[in-house]
């Protein structure tokens, strides 16, 4: 007696040719940027390790020194071990912001699937290649910068690959939503990280890197042998970046009252020559000329480009801070021991998944994408403020305001490194060039890098004046963010004046020729 189809394949089955590859896409780029944040987070959870407290340990073993670094790992065994540490994080950060800016214009020009999964074996072998130290017992500090950089150049490769390949397969109306929840990979990389890296921390912590190595290059293998990057190429529909009526007015802001993926769904839709798309799969393609990859400048004179990545400078700024900074402040402040601090600054990444989420969401519904952030980014100041006053007043405010916050503070910081990039990267001044996709997303999140860079770095220096400073830096930082959206607001709220002006009068134009019909 044979078994009834497996459910799961039968739902496979019942599932148009288009909805199961957009899902492929959707399940592969997610896997490939989580485990590019798993192999990144190794190095915070090890630095404890590196230089621990080792008069807790009781004395040296190997001798009757009474040394209190006895069980540190040389170089950083010396009191400048924090200024050792903020250079591991500095080499690894600016290369990666150099790099970005260079990455997109590979992407352009490379076979996308080529250049991340060459991008991720390489990122595997450097994260394996720090963690090696400690099996080939190396204690020279340019070892270990020299693997930082390289890996930071060789980690550039996955961002723009993985905006470009969601943003060929989702059209315009959707596609805040999808990427708002797709972005969650970020969050998800870093908390398995932490508990990978946490796995072999104490006992081994070169396995804390080499097994994370080894997870992202097989992941890259993965993806080589699955990844689709565009959907011609499997013979389904392409999404419609922009309705055909859908022309950008003063405001920059387009009326979705289609669903571009509505239409471009469905299950073998007639082409104009009369084909369906399992036809065009099995039929020969012609010869068609590839659009030349957009440049650098042409890139930047996309309207929006510049205004988003300067926003998102300072926005990242804010959140790559909190990121680096938080489970010291609250150790600091709240004086919860190390692990309590951990595992509380993880809230916050909660909430950067939910205002993702949310903000996708809204500006999906709205079509404002700038308007989106900037309110965020508004009401994001005050909460900082008073997270940093009340926050720490109990475990339930802190619970509250580290949710809100990370919210606030993450929901524009998704919603531009993914949907405004990719909008921007099929913008309409481009005539259907796909080639700006992976440039675009480079720029934008190669000058939202350099924030990320220098906001660890600024609240170092300005922490020892007090905690309250670190927070009025990251207040004007998020007013910075505000004001550099500020034209690009004003264009999409003319855009929606002039949209509920033509409305009224049409419904007026409308009410005038039912009189006279009377």
């Amino acid at each position: 007696m044979r078994a009834a189809l497996a459910p799961g394949v039968r739902l496979l089955r019942a599932l148009p040719r288009d909805s199961r590859y957009r899902g492929l896409t959707l399940v592969l780029t997610f896997l490939c940027y989580t485990s590019y944040h798993l192999s990144r987070k190794p190095i915070s959870i090890v630095k404890s390790q590196l230089h621990p407290n080792c008069s807790a340990l009781g004395p040296n073993p190997r001798n009757d020194s009474n040394s209190s670094t006895w069980c540190s790992w040389a170089p950083f065994d010396g009191d400048n071990y924090k200024e050792l540490f903020g250079a591991l994080d500095n080499a690894f950060l600016v290369a990666y912001a150099i790099g970005m800016f260079i990455s997109g214009i590979f992407g352009e020009r490379l076979p996308l699937r080529y250049y991340l999964t060459g991008g991720m074996v390489l990122s595997g072998l450097f994260t394996a290649l720090f963690g090696l130290g400690y099996f080939w017992d190396i204690h020279v500090l340019w070892y270990f910068i020299i693997v930082q950089v390289c890996n930071g150049l060789v980690q550039t490769t996955g961002w723009p690959a993985v905006v470009a390949c969601v943003g060929n397969w989702f059209g315009k109306g959707k596609r805040g939503l999808i990427m708002g929840i797709w972005n969650s990979h970020t969050s998800v990389g870093n908390i398995l990280g932490s508990l990978i890296a946490g796995a072999w921390v104490s006992s081994a912590w070169g396995l804390s890197f080499v097994v994370p190595g080894i997870i992202i290059a097989t992941v890259g293998i993965i993806c080589f042998f699955f990844l689709v990057e565009y959907p011609e190429d499997v013979g389904c529909s392409p999404p419609l970046h922009h309705m055909a009526s859908d022309e950008e007015d003063a405001g920059g802001v387009t009326s979705n009252e289609k669903d571009p993926e509505a239409v471009s769904s469905n299950e073998g839709p007639l082409s104009i020559s009369g084909q369906s798309s399992t036809d065009r799969l099995d039929s020969p393609k012609e010869p068609v000329e590839e659009p030349e990859a957009i440049s650098f400048l042409g890139a930047l004179r996309i309207p929006g480009v510049v205004e988003f990545s300067l926003c998102l400078l300072f926005a990242k700024l804010v959140s790559y801070t909190f990121l680096y900074w938080l489970p010291l402040y609250i150790v600091n402040v709240a004086h919860f021991s190390a692990k309590e601090a951990g595992d509380l600054s993880t809230l916050f990444d909660v909430g950067g998944i939910l205002g993702g989420i949310f903000a996708g969401l809204i500006s999906d519904y709205t079509g404002g994408r700038a308007t989106t952030c900037c309110v965020m980014l508004v009401v994001a100041a005050p909460m900082l403020f008073l997270y940093n006053h009340i926050g720490q007043n109990g475990i339930g405010t802190s619970i509250a305001m580290l949710i809100v916050c990370g919210a606030l503070v993450n929901g524009p910081y998704a919603l531009i490194t993914t949907a405004v990039s990719a909008d921007l990267g099929t913008h309409e001044s481009l005539k259907g060039n796909a080639k700006a996709l992976s440039t675009v997303t480079a720029i934008i999140d190669g000058t939202g890098s350099v924030g990320a860079a220098l906001g660890p770095l600024l609240a170092g220096l300005i922490s020892p004046t007090g905690w309250n400073n670190v927070f009025y830096m990251l207040i004007a930082a998020d007013v910075l963010a505000c004001l550099l959206l500020a034209r690009v607001v004003v264009k999409e709220v003319r855009g929606w004046c002039g949209c509920i002006a033509r409305k009224r009068g049409s419904s007026v134009q409308l009410t005038e020729s039912v009189l006279d019909g009377k």
